[in-house]
């Protein structure tokens, strides 16, 4: 799909009625993704440091940094849910392979749950569950192996080009599966210490991660904008901006979603942009939003001074 759309602002795949609430509803154990998160965290604990090798470690490093820079980060968040920058269709493919290969889920999963969290805390209230309210063990519990389930949740729909696309919805079906030809990569070149640490302990260190993280950042944490009315307001978590690729500038992508560039100031390191930027250097990336192309946003507040620095010359400089 191209573009950022005439809105840029908007959430992209939700169908909202006039009865939609992100208020009430129920939490509910996932068996699936809970037995696959499970397995993934046991495999790591009891696998990792027996097989541990200087090499096996490099494997866990590289593949992590490369599958949620690439996939996660970029294909998926960037491109897929916010649209912040254009390519070739090959090329959104192969990043969008390379997300599902970190083994949170499929991209379709990915977007509709993404979208429904942005919208609830864009909202005056929300669940807890959306809202990340409780203690690191329950919200953790909730977000890694259970699903909730709203009595009036909005429609998904995330249009031509991603939800009618056969190779998404084919990773959909399929997410689980894709550790199995990576798994026979790495045995057949380090055996199981690659396995151990390649597979399991990187799967399970990319999703806690992405839990942990997101949970700081809707909870504390420094802020250079608000945005208003919203009842759940984003933070920037600065000590994972390099594990993250980026993704842990969070204040400042709520207050700039279609912005394909988080780390919109001095000191704040966006290895995910980076290589946005190394693609439209080859000339496979176009129209890159950033907070000075993107139409200014009404509704956000800069809360620290020189916030609005970053906004297009003709935008309001109210910091």
């Amino acid at each position: 799909m191209s573009g950022a759309g005439p809105d840029p602002y908007r959430v992209n795949s939700l169908v909202l009625a006039p009865q939609t609430s992100p208020v009430a509803g129920r939490v509910h154990w996932a068996p699936a993704r809970s037995l696959w998160n499970g397995t993934m965290l046991i495999g790591a604990l009891v696998l990792a440091p027996l097989y541990f090798t200087w090499g096996a470690l490099a494997v866990f490093l590289g593949l992590s940094a490369v599958t949620l820079c690439t996939g996660h980060s970029v294909g998926f968040h960037r491109r897929l849910v916010h649209r912040s920058f254009k390519c070739p269709k090959w090329l959104e493919r192969l990043l969008v392979w390379s997300g599902t290969a970190v083994g949170m889920g499929g991209p379709l999963w990915t977007i509709r749950t993404h979208d429904t969290r942005d919208w609830a805390q864009r909202q005056p209230q929300c669940h807890d569950y959306l809202a990340h309210r409780h203690g690191l063990l329950k919200d953790g519990w909730w977000n890694l192996h259970c699903r909730l389930e709203l009595d009036h949740p909005p429609g998904f729909d995330p249009g031509p080009g991603i939800g009618d696309d056969p190779f998404y919805r084919f990773l959909e079906r399929t997410w689980m599966l894709h550790q199995l030809p990576i798994g026979i990569v790495l045995y057949a070149l380090g055996g199981l210490p690659w396995i151990a640490w390649g597979v399991f302990a990187r799967v399970a260190a990319c999703t806690t991660m992405h839990w942990f993280i997101s949970y700081f950042a809707h909870t504390r944490g420094p802020q250079s904008w608000t945005v208003d009315g919203a009842g759940v307001q984003a933070h920037d978590v600065p000590i994972a901006a390099i594990p993250t690729m980026g993704e842990s500038w969070h204040n400042n992508h709520h207050a700039f979603p279609a912005s394909a560039r988080h780390g919109l100031y001095p000191g704040q390191p966006d290895p995910g942009y980076r290589f946005i930027q190394l693609l439209q250097w080859l000339g496979l990336a176009w129209d890159v939003q950033t907070p000075a192309t993107l139409p200014p946003r009404p509704g956000i507040t800069p809360v620290r001074p020189g916030a609005a620095a970053v906004l297009r010359p003709s935008a309001d400089r109210r910091a």
